[in-house]
């Protein structure tokens, strides 16, 4: 059957017909693969062809180049890369042919694997010929040709990284695009196109931001294009406007008067998707100032990277009231609606970055606004006011907002019971839950909430839990701020009188017919542990007593019926919040040696419930449940041996699951957990656990945050069984010391790739931390004498790179230190020799750090022993 029918018949409404296309697509693939890529490409490229067709041929192709999961992505680019440099050519020469198709669908298809061709291939140094050929198509006369070649650019800077294409290229695809933007450009298409390829082609324009000239012509088209008389063009301008604000904020002043402007326009006039956009470049200019601020606490010295323009102080006066008329634009129903953004809510959410850039300014700007309307006769009036009030609690200093919030929160109380609109209360318990947020706990100079009027709260949240299921959740939020705000307070809290109340109204919620809506039964559960977690003693009873209840609970989800696909993940989600709970009282009552004695009856049955949720096989409960049981190993301590020969096989499908990372990653916790709990006693599953780690650490499948914990865990198992560690140094040794090699060095890489070569670092040393301690006073530590040399290495050469985080500080002194406990004198001589340590040492012993200043002196008094040893 020729490749057209087939790919008509693969989107047929005939289910039979669809996948007999499918799998004989399938068949072409693995048989042929350069031919099938090939007439593929042809296909697309064809005019004779159906439309339909087309683009679909043009999708396979681009997902047979590129792959959400990184490990099936490589495996992709490896396969292009050998493909016949003659068909590759062939391919090519079709799809840039399709850039100038009349079709638009299929223009647009080539677009994008042109793209994804070029990301494989320019970083190769291969296809050198396209950016030239692009740019030649750009002058051609059919303004499609010029659209679709503009789109293409635009792409390839999406999925080239800006080091693959040299300044030269650079500059000739900025020129381009910014002329195919200007007004001049007659055609709307063209210029949109040319708009869109501008926002992706921003991170490639370093150099041309830093040349003046070139930086006044790009903004002005750009302020240019948020002022067309096209919705599309103007939306894409002030995308590129927003994008700008946050990656080049430093060159932005010149232009600020312009933008002030033409956002304020648009903010007030627009259509709402530009407006949102508007009032979006104001809240990334808030979050770089806000960064810049808390990055130098305030202090500008003339080594700092980017100073602080004071973008936002300077418009305040101009830019809060644009502000507080957006917040009357709400939509009838917007409270009910989870997923809602619209106007009101951009612009309360941009309230609130700018009270948090600018701090007490704010308050005099906001107040008139809501004395002026919290009362009137209109809902939305309001609605705005809360919604204000509320936005700013965060930012302005305690001293400026608590006579305010005292004279606020009866009002608030009142409205949050009496209010005939449900959208005014949704916003009121909103803001009470921030105000207990912000301005309640025990660092607060003056208490908002006193032995007065916090009985009047308890009673109104517990009210509000019973109204409709938003209202009600967003009680529950507050109810959640109010307990959290007690953690410290000593042996007796305010809440203990109503501590059982609260229990019951939160259990009571979670029974509610419309619990599912609105994420209410989540939001009860999740403040019913913060309730738990910030108890005290006195409660402990009470805490005790919720256990059996819970059980039931979960229990009850267990009992056989047998469920939909929906209904299971309905039950997945349900037992998921029942093993949280369990898991917060297993750790309040797994605190202290009175508490846990009352809880061990429950032991036995507990344990048997998770081992039933793992039975019931759904990724997310794995999660909880694995969670769990971390915590009850280590509230039972060597007794949790007695559950290992039932719980070890989830355990290794936990450790196998790299589909599910996350579950991967907690598990591995869960282990260290078990370890710690059950000390000598995890010996016979040691094999099993090693030879799984090994291989997850060796898989290039596995997500990269999985690694770290996996070595901090091999140092668990090592102090946990000692001198029986000895069968796995010659496995776990090598993979360490590549690691330690890997991570040392960090040229060149971003922020983000230093902090997980951070983690990674901290992994690998509290591996050698555990594994040192465990040989400790064995008769075995002579094994570790030929690792210690590396490891010395891998402190010097970490030191020397000198970007370290605190943690891998402490860690490392602290690996310094064990190497002269553990050795002795067969470290003390090399540890002596090492300049760099010493220096090392020294920097440690001068930290500001508390804890890395300790263990320093520790590791000083190690070092000296081993040297007089």
């Amino acid at each position: 059957m020729e490749v057209t029918q087939l790919l008509l018949n693969a989107q047929s409404i005939d289910g039979s017909v669809r996948k007999q296309a499918e799998d004989s697509l399938k068949q072409f693939q693995e048989q042929n693969l350069p031919a099938f890529l090939f007439s593929l490409s042809g296909e697309l490229a064809n005019e004779d062809k159906p439309a339909d067709s087309r683009k679909l041929a043009g999708l396979i192709l681009k997902n047979a180049l590129d792959a959400k999961e990184q490990h099936r992505k490589f495996e992709l680019v490896q396969r292009w890369l050998m493909l016949d440099a003659t068909v590759k050519s062939q391919i090519k020469s079709c799809l840039l042919k399709t850039l100038s198709s009349p079709v638009p669908d299929a223009r647009s298809t080539a677009a994008q694997v042109v793209a994804k061709v070029a990301g494989i291939e320019l970083p190769q140094k291969q296809w050198p010929e396209l950016i030239g050929s692009l740019l030649s198509n750009v002058h051609q006369l059919p303004p499609h040709v010029k659209q679709a070649t503009l789109e293409t650019l635009g792409y390839l800077c999406e999925e080239v990284s800006p080091d693959a294409v040299d300044q030269d290229n650079v500059n000739k695809i900025l020129t381009v695009v910014v002329q195919g933007m200007s007004s001049s450009e007659g055609n709307n298409d063209v210029r949109l196109a040319a708009i869109r390829a501008l926002y992706n082609a921003l991170g490639f324009a370093q150099a041309n931001f830093s040349n003046d000239m070139e930086r006044d012509y790009i903004m002005r088209v750009v302020c240019e294009a948020a002022l067309s008389k096209e919705e599309k063009i103007r939306l894409a301008a002030f995308e590129c406007l927003v994008s700008i604000a946050s990656m080049y904020y430093e060159k932005l002043t010149p232009y600020m008067n312009d933008i002030f402007t033409i956002t304020a326009k648009a903010v007030r006039e627009d259509v709402e998707s530009v407006a949102l956009q508007a009032i979006e470049f104001w809240s990334s200019i808030c979050d770089e100032e806000i960064d810049i601020l808390e990055e130098y606490a305030g202090e500008f010295t003339g080594d700092s990277d980017v100073q602080c323009s004071y973008f936002v102080k300077q418009a305040l006066n101009v830019l809060v009231p644009i502000l507080l008329e957006t917040l009357l634009k709400q939509e009838e129903d917007q409270d009910q609606d989870e997923g809602a953004w619209n106007i009101a809510m951009a612009g309360g959410t941009c309230l609130g970055l700018v009270a948090r850039t600018v701090g007490d300014d704010i308050v005099p700007l906001v107040m008139p606004f809501i004395e002026e309307n919290i009362t009137k006769p209109d809902w939305r009036q309001r609605e705005a006011a809360t919604y204000a009030f509320g936005s700013i609690l965060e930012g302005p200093s305690p001293d400026k907002l608590t006579p305010i919030v005292n004279v606020a929160l009866n009002f608030m109380l009142s409205a949050l019971t009496k209010d005939p609109n449900t959208h005014v209360k949704d916003t009121t318990a909103w803001t009470l839950g921030r105000i207990f947020e912000f301005l309640h706990g025990s660092t607060m100079d003056a208490p908002i909430i006193t032995p007065a009027n916090c009985q009047q709260i308890v009673t109104v949240l517990l009210q509000s839990m019973t109204d409709v299921p938003n209202v009600a959740g967003k009680a529950c939020g507050a109810l959640y701020f109010l307990a959290q705000g007690y953690e410290d307070v000593g042996p007796s809290s305010p809440l203990t009188p109503y501590f059982q109340e609260i229990v019951q109204a939160l259990l009571t919620v979670t029974h509610r017919e419309d619990a599912g809506e609105g994420r209410l039964r989540t939001a009860a559960y999740e403040t019913l542990n913060e309730v738990v977690r910030c108890s005290t003693e006195e409660t402990a009873t009470l805490v005790l007593q919720l256990v059996p209840v819970i059980m039931l609970e979960l229990h009850n989800t267990l009992e056989g019926q047998k469920l939909s696909s929906d209904e299971r993940e309905k039950q997945g989600e349900l037992h998921g919040l029942l093993c949280g709970c369990l898991q917060v009282i297993i750790q309040k009552l797994g605190a202290s040696d009175q508490t846990k004695y009352g809880f061990m009856q429950f032991a036995d049955q507990i344990m048997g419930l998770f081992l039933r949720v793992f039975a019931c096989k759904s990724a997310t409960v794995h999660e909880e449940a694995m969670l769990a049981i971390g915590s009850l190993a280590y509230a039972c301590g060597p007794e949790f041996a007695k559950y290992m020969p039932e719980f070890y096989k989830y355990l290794e499908m936990g450790l196998q699951n790299f589909e599910e990372y996350q579950v991967c990653s907690v598990t591995v916790g869960v282990v260290g957990d078990i370890c710690r709990a059950l000390e000598n006693k995890v010996l016979p599953y040691c094999d099993g656990i090693m030879t799984q780690l090994l291989k997850d650490l060796s898989s290039n499948q596995l997500h990269r945050s999985v690694k770290p914990p996996i070595f901090s865990c091999l140092g668990d198992i090592a102090l946990a069984i000692g001198q029986d560690f000895e069968k796995y140094l010659m496995y776990a040794m090598p993979m360490l010391q590549s690691a330690a090699e890997l991570s040392a060095h960090t040229a060149g890489a971003d922020d983000e790739m230093i902090e997980y070569t951070n983690s990674l670092r901290n992994g690998i040393l509290e591996a050698y931390s555990g594994i040192l301690q465990g040989f400790k006073n064995s008769t075995k530590t002579q094994l570790l004498i030929p690792y210690a040399p590396h490891i010395l290495q891998f402190l010097d050469s970490i030191y020397v790179e000198k970007d370290m985080d605190d943690l891998v500080m402490r860690t490392a002194i602290g690996v310094l230190g064990d190497l002269a406990d553990t050795l002795g004198s067969n470290a003390g001589t090399m540890i002596q020799n090492s300049v760099s340590s010493r220096d090392f040492l020294n920097e440690c012993l001068s930290s500001e750090d508390g804890s890395i200043k300790e263990s320093a002196e520790w590791t000083k008094l190690a070092i000296t022993r081993a040297i007089s040893a």
